[in-house]
């Protein structure tokens, strides 16, 4: 029997590398199209000797995206930005780029796509984030309706940017801003879950066409999520309310550096950010879920505390592994 072959675009970020791993462990050929393939050479490991290939590829480059698909029984785009920077816009990677990949994917007679979309896709929301990428649903849609589509919501694990982030500024200031007064709620879910259920997109035809979205066990206000931290991390800080209106003056001040300079690190808080947190990023009701695709989610208060320890004073390295969690 002929191996699987499965194109993973994204494939080395934080997202990607689960996705890599489980499909690899359920026996398929995996080739990871990123634009720098030696940052994904650590992938390697995670399968058999030639089972896992980096390759190069770009969404702004058609021809890399045909030779990345050519042959590949499926096709998983896991490509997606927080903040602009430039040919990096949110259109050229959410809308078109999502377009460029499933076209590619159409057109090399691919069976089976699964996209990575974003919880609050919406036409009509006020942050160009969740627009673009409501846009790169719809360009998947219209050239490929039987592909698999990902709604999660804030996704946690080890290298993740949310409580990483946080436990990260506490280090060193006094006080954690609590945007638009801390009311915003989320439904943070875990990395590997995420990804059992793209593996499941992938492998399971009963599922194709459908559209998920992918929260955890429980919904949290953002004044909640950064109390857990704090608790965890055991330190004390002021949590500081910072309405909306302010937020985003501050986000401007931040992004008119990288601006002027484009080698300098993208701002930590955009303007579209705080168009985010004003809208809750919640699982809609009578939405198909985790529990759909047969997936129980794994809390926060069981995974976190122990990649956060670093954080404590005199804290300890990460101990946890890429996906460890019983089951997975």
């Amino acid at each position: 029997m002929a191996a699987r072959v499965v194109t993973v675009f994204g494939g080395s970020g934080f997202v990607g590398r689960y996705v890599v791993q489980r499909l690899a462990k359920h026996g398929w050929i995996v080739r990871v199209a990123v634009r720098h393939p030696d940052r994904a050479l650590f992938l390697k490991p995670m399968g058999a000797v030639g089972q896992i290939v980096p390759l190069a590829a770009s969404l702004h480059h058609r021809e890399s995206l045909r030779i990345a698909v050519t042959g590949a029984d499926a096709v998983v785009n896991l490509v997606g930005i927080l903040a602009e920077r430039g040919r990096q816009t949110f259109s050229a990677v959410h809308a078109e780029g999502a377009g460029a990949v499933v076209a590619a994917a159409k057109a090399a007679g691919v069976g089976t796509l699964v996209q990575m979309s974003a919880l609050g896709a919406d036409p009509a929301a006020a942050a160009q984030y969740a627009r673009t990428k409501a846009a790169g649903e719809q360009a998947v849609r219209a050239t490929f309706p039987a592909a698999g589509i990902v709604r999660p919501s804030i996704v946690f694990g080890p290298e993740d940017d949310f409580f990483n982030r946080f436990a990260g500024m506490s280090r060193f200031s006094p006080a954690l801003p609590l945007i638009g007064g801390g009311k915003t709620r989320f439904q943070p879910v875990y990395v590997g879950d995420v990804a059992s259920a793209i593996a499941r997109l992938v492998e399971d035809q009963a599922v194709a066409g459908k559209t998920y979205e992918l929260g955890g066990p429980r919904i949290y206000s953002f004044r909640e999520l950064l109390e857990f931290i704090l608790h965890e991390i055991g330190r004390r800080r002021l949590l500081v309310p910072l309405p909306f209106a302010l937020a985003r003056l501050q986000a401007l001040c931040l992004e008119i550096p990288p601006r002027l300079i484009p080698v300098l690190p993208a701002p930590p808080l955009t303007r579209d950010q705080v168009r985010l947190l004003e809208r809750d990023n919640v699982v809609s009701a009578g939405a198909l879920t985790l529990a759909d695709l047969g997936i129980q989610p794994a809390a926060v208060e069981m995974l976190v505390p122990g990649y956060l320890a670093r954080y404590r004073p005199g804290g300890r390295p990460v101990l946890a592994a890429h996906g460890q969690r019983a089951g997975n």
